[in-house]
């Protein structure tokens, strides 16, 4: 078994290491002509999350380097996701020195209009909307505190760019009430020419290219910064649905391997949903090279567990580097331990699940031994075979000093240990009794020759 989680620990590294340099290349740019002006076009489609994050980061810093830049378009479709992610991108947006302008050109909902409303200016299409930020936890409202902080929030970032704060308060609190704007028990949610009229939308639009007449950037260049392959690749992989699935796929895969015989499905599938687990998080940028090596430090100190007797100091090591390595991987202290919770209790149903299977599943005998020893079948313990001697006579044939080796009448040779001390061979004892594995003896008192 320790062989088996070593060779798994190091194909767990080694495929890491070798992943194709090309994925995780970044998408290449156009070729710059001299003299030409760029306009830098982001996307920010499907859902907020870490791995959209880091590709933000990558794309703004791209655009600022860049001297030919006259300013980003950042294209919005989006139903929100991550608080996190999306504070995180605000920040990136903010930081950029280039005029910034969203063109919500499908729909800016939840963080998708938090991110829209971090930009300098922001510009809609026809029939796009903006709004809708309220908070959830799962299925269900945020609660009371984390709602009034994130109404703050909201706030305050109308203010830090010029926009009206209550219009923002109520599309986070769903009691608020704005005369003629929003009822009590609604969400705020804006049309594109409602947005207009209350100084969120800055421009109507038909598409991008009216976007840049407006604003006076018809001479410059569209220079779409793409996500690469590897970035396209992270971002499913640090899905938050999807995260905590490779982690329980994965713990859940190594512990029905090391339960079954062989290095077989169940290792295969668990490896590789770890591989992809750091992998996604190693190309998003969120995590480093000692994270990984933390994990398969624990996995190393387990084993070691495993070969010394006791729960000791290796295994309490083994669980907390495990346990620290998942979490560091993670964007956040808060998704790595969620991620983790989810995946313990995911792996635990899932092993209950694999075990029930495989119990029911002609393959489940090649797996476990099933023979059974017992008296139905004519087996029975030493102890108890010897205990039907007891008081019988035998004769050594070897000196008992104080173990040697006597013969009961019916011939039967056995290994006795003698009470009393030294007897000489050829002399008649008798079986006083048994004790574990040893047959005790002791002299006859009257010798029949």
């Amino acid at each position: 078994m320790k062989r088996r989680i070593v060779f798994l620990a190091f194909v767990v590294l080694l495929c890491l290491w070798q992943l194709p340099l090309g994925l995780w290349a970044a998408a290449p740019s156009d070729i710059a002509v001299s003299g030409t002006s760029f306009t830098y076009v982001i996307s920010v489609e499907e859902a907020v999350e870490a791995g959209l994050s880091s590709y933000m980061e990558r794309a703004l810093a791209e655009a600022a380097a860049d001297p030919a830049a006259q300013a980003v378009i950042i294209e919005i479709d989006t139903l929100g996701g991550d608080v996190e992610a999306a504070q995180s991108i605000r920040k990136t947006i903010e930081a950029c020195p280039l005029q910034t302008i969203a063109l919500i050109r499908g729909g800016a909902i939840s963080a998708g209009t938090y991110i829209a409303m971090s930009c300098d200016l922001i510009a809609m299409q026809p029939g796009t909307t903006l709004g809708d930020v309220e908070p959830r936890a799962g299925a269900e409202r945020a609660d009371e505190k984390f709602l009034s902080y994130w109404k703050a929030e909201m706030a305050a970032l109308a203010e830090a760019h010029g926009r009206d704060k209550e219009i923002a308060k109520a599309m986070v609190d769903r009691d608020m009430v704005l005369e003629g704007i929003k009822p009590a028990g609604k969400l705020l949610t804006l049309t594109a020419q409602e947005a207009k009229e209350v100084g969120y939308a800055d421009h109507l639009v038909a598409d991008r290219a009216e976007l840049k007449q407006v604003l006076g950037l018809s001479a410059t260049v569209d220079k779409e910064v793409l996500p690469s392959k590897a970035e396209k690749i992270a971002r499913i992989l640090t899905h938050p649905y999807i995260s905590p699935l490779l982690l329980m796929v994965g713990l859940a895969g190594i512990a029905i391997e090391i339960f079954t015989v062989g290095f077989g499905f169940a290792g295969i599938i668990g490896g590789l949903s770890l591989v992809l687990y750091f992998a996604g998080h190693l190309v998003a940028g969120f995590t480093g090279w000692g994270a990984i090596l933390l994990f398969l430090v624990g996995i190393v100190l387990l084993l070691v567990e495993v070969a010394m007797p006791g729960f000791g100091i290796p295994g309490i090591s083994g669980i907390l580097c495990l346990v620290a390595g998942i979490i560091v991987t993670a964007p956040t202290l808060q998704i790595g331990i969620e991620s983790l919770v989810i995946a313990l209790l995911g792996s635990w149903v899932l092993i209950a699940l694999a075990l029930k299977f495989l119990t029911k599943r002609k393959f489940w005998n090649r797996l476990i031994l099933n023979l059974k020893f017992n008296k139905e079948q004519g087996y029975i313990s030493q102890k108890e075979d010897n205990n039907q001697h007891i008081g019988k006579r035998a004769r050594s044939i070897t000196p008992l000093r104080p173990s040697g080796i006597a013969v009961l009448e019916d011939g039967t040779r056995m290994d006795v240990v003698s009470e009393g001390g030294f007897i000489e061979p050829d002399q008649w004892v008798v079986i006083s009794r048994i004790d574990g594995p040893r047959i005790i003896v002791i002299k006859e008192p009257t010798q029949n020759h």
